[in-house]
């Protein structure tokens, strides 16, 4: 399997998701600002280049009404 090389932001979001998903919170943006200690709009990019990299999965609220915005889930690797 080959490996993927991050950025050091790029790692620092994964693991931010990664940290939050063990602690049971949901990793909504303003979750994952807070915990890599970045803006919302700084993750934008690192956010898309991990979607692209299969690394993330974006998921959008299934309850109609209660759209707190996506939340970003890591995808477990083999």
């Amino acid at each position: 399997m080959q490996q993927v090389q991050l950025s050091a932001v790029e790692e620092r979001v994964y693991q931010a998701v990664t940290a939050l998903e063990v602690r049971g919170h949901v990793p909504y943006p303003d979750l994952i600002a807070q915990e890599t200690g970045m803006t919302e709009e700084e993750l934008s990019e690192p956010l898309h280049l991990l979607t692209e990299r299969g690394l993330l999965h974006r998921e959008d609220s299934p309850m109609s009404g209660l759209d707190f915005g996506p939340r970003w889930c890591a995808r477990q690797m083999a």
